[in-house]
């Protein structure tokens, strides 16, 4: 051990890498820092909340660091002793927490210097939070680079998020974009009751879920466009999306009007919500067309909605986007079917692991 590392052990600072040698990570961060991204498995004890942070933040600021020390000290404690006897009191000398905080410094200090004095062995995660994403950054640049992708591509309505549910039932590794984005990356994507992350928080999922696999063995990824929602994806991984080798699902009309009525049914309970994204499309078809189709909202007609946004709206727009943005698309593997049912997509799924198999 260098004589850096040694003293870092005698003062409790761990690295980045050494997060799988705690038995918990606490954030000391707010809330709100919490709920925009943290740590994976972290548990937030904030030492200062989201109010009582802004108002010892406007002191420092406005009066002097002193004035904000003064009036943060004992809410830190107040917090922190209210974070021990809640949630650690029946936790054993052995326990080893680590605490971060923005920068690893005064809040996550403060906190590990009380664990510290109780007699357990805290660590202060070094750089604290911000080490935490930059190393993300940077990861994320190399990661998608280590595997070999396969795109399930199709159009709007070919259950293509499905067909990758199916393939990982099936064993295959996946890498459900849209899952992670908490969107079905359309103007009608928002998913009932469940925000969106926010990028950071979004990046850390990705960087989750691709240190899981196995540099050996393809990944299947739906095509996707660079953002889903509100979310982007990182540069890197969308090139190496669009550079590998393509399936399309071509599914007959019929089946993706019933597949899409079956999928967004919770539009059907909000008719409200459905005309106001519509109006989202107002710059790209003429207000005819969409006057007729809040029409077709107002009478139930959801049938006659679907099958015309997918002909005039959704097909033309896949078939630009993909030939432009996908190498191989022109030349992908193509598996047809007139049954998107759960029997339907589990066959799709056969079909495309076979067919992989042999290409």
């Amino acid at each position: 051990m260098s004589e850096r590392a040694r003293k870092e052990q005698a003062r409790g600072l761990a690295k980045v890498t050494q997060l799988a040698e705690f038995d918990a990570i606490l954030d000391a961060r707010s809330p709100a820092e919490f709920a925009d991204d943290h740590i994976p498995g972290a548990i937030n004890c904030p030492v200062l909340d989201d109010e009582e942070r802004a108002r010892v933040g406007t002191l420092y600021k406005q009066v002097s660091p002193f004035a904000a020390r003064k009036v943060g000290a004992p809410l830190v404690a107040k917090n922190i002793a209210g974070h021990i006897e809640a949630l650690f009191l029946d936790k054993p000398k052995e326990w080893r927490p680590l605490v971060y905080c923005w920068r690893g410094g005064k809040r996550s200090g403060a906190f590990q210097h009380i664990l510290r004095e109780i007699g357990w062995d805290a660590h202060r995660l070094e750089g604290g939070y911000k080490a935490w994403r930059q190393n993300i950054i940077a990861e994320l640049a190399e990661l998608p680079g280590r595997f070999s992708f396969r795109v399930v591509s199709g159009a709007t309505g070919s259950a293509k998020s499905r067909v990758l549910e199916a393939l990982a039932d099936q064993g295959a590794q996946i890498l459900h974009l849209e899952a992670l984005a908490a969107h079905k990356g359309s103007v009608l994507g928002n998913l009932p009751d469940e925000p969106q992350p926010s990028q950071k928080a979004f990046e850390t999922r990705l960087h989750s879920a691709l240190s899981t696999f196995d540099p050996q063995r393809p990944i299947f990824v739906e095509a996707e466009s660079r953002r889903i929602g509100t979310v982007q994806l990182p540069d890197v991984l969308i090139a190496a999306i669009r550079a590998a080798p393509c399936v399309r699902v071509e599914a007959t009309l019929p089946a993706r009007v019933d597949f899409l009525l079956r999928d967004y049914a919770y539009f059907l309970a909000d008719p409200r919500w459905l005309a106001e994204k519509l109006g989202h499309l107002r710059s790209l078809q003429s207000n005819e067309t969409l006057t007729h189709w809040l029409a077709l909202v107002e009478t139930g007609d959801f049938k006659t909605l679907v099958t015309e946004l997918l002909e005039k709206h959704y097909d033309p727009l896949y078939q630009r986007s993909q030939a432009k943005n996908y190498r191989d698309y022109g030349d992908a593997l193509t598996v047809d079917t007139d049954d998107l049912g759960e029997a339907g997509i589990a066959a799709l799924a056969r079909r495309i692991l076979n067919a992989c198999a042999t290409t």
